[in-house]
């Protein structure tokens, strides 16, 4: 199935969420619904490339998570509160819908799967769940430094934190990504979610083996990926997942790496369109 150019033009709507909070979205294509749900310091310009391909074939909501681009925020933050969002975008597509999450996003996608939404089918491109003992998690007290980075207002260096102390990026990397000043302000306007993902993502980074029980609920077919590019890591957590969650297979896509949502919509699309017609 296709759909016309026209079709996929993307319609700017929004919903008030359970709580009242207001949450942006764009829908563009037809056919079977589609939800997309972002990574950390990503709001949905992020997948808008992926959204369009995956609109000649379905109906693509592309949302901003709470506190991020147009979307609002409340006062205390609960993950909760994010599955409440996710519902309410189910419900605006007619109460069933499949849902692909990238990341820490994956990790919400598979929550709201978890606490028993309609979701027909699920796509985890990879949770960065650290199941071994090889380093590779955030520090212990990841969550509360940086709380106190952004009490203090450090939005910059919160962003620098996340970047090399959960995602292992090297600081030279970091520093050269600071002499892009479009890029780093975009970074820094989103530096106050980053304790969402934090909390998204728990104590699943500690190198401990997944507890199947929490997951267990998760019983929408689901499809978790990885790219060929990125470290073992993920690999291992995403066979991992695959192995305790009912119906569920583990695919690598060759060529790509963890940012393969903005640097490579058009590899990963078609992996997508495969699971969720099949």
């Amino acid at each position: 199935m296709s759909t016309t150019g026209e079709k996929t033009v993307a319609v700017n709507a929004s919903l008030l969420s359970k709580d009242g909070t207001e949450i942006a979205f764009e829908r563009l294509g037809a056919g079977p619904a589609v939800i997309l749900v972002s990574s950390a310091l990503a709001d949905r310009s992020d997948a808008r490339k992926l959204a369009g391909l995956l609109a000649q074939h379905f109906t693509v909501i592309n949302y901003d998570r709470r506190g991020r681009g147009a979307s609002g925020d409340a006062a205390g933050y609960a993950v909760e509160r994010e599955v409440e969002d996710i519902a309410a975008l189910i419900d605006e597509v007619g109460g069933a819908a499949s849902v692909f999450g990238s990341s820490s996003g994956a990790v919400l996608a598979l929550r709201a799967a978890a606490a028993g939404l309609d979701i027909e089918k699920l796509v985890l491109y990879e949770p960065p769940f650290v199941i071994g003992d090889d380093g590779s998690g955030p520090p212990e007290d990841y969550a509360r430094h940086l709380d106190a980075l952004l009490a203090a207002g450090r939005r910059g260096d919160a962003v620098k934190y996340f970047m090399t102390e959960a995602q292992g990026m090297p600081a030279f990397m970091v520093t050269m990504m600071r002499l892009m000043p479009g890029v780093w302000s975009s970074l820094k306007a989103l530096a106050h979610t980053l304790p969402y993902d934090a909390a998204v993502m728990g104590e699943t980074q500690r190198g401990r083996p997944l507890e199947a029980g929490r997951w267990a609920a998760a019983e929408a077919p689901a499809l978790v990926l990885t790219g060929g590019r990125s470290p073992a890591g993920f690999h291992s957590a995403a066979r991992a997942l695959a192995d305790i969650l009912p119906g569920a297979e583990h695919r690598t896509l060759p060529g790509l790496n963890h940012g393969a949502v903005v640097m490579a919509p058009g590899k990963l699309a078609p992996a997508l369109v495969e699971f969720l017609y099949g």
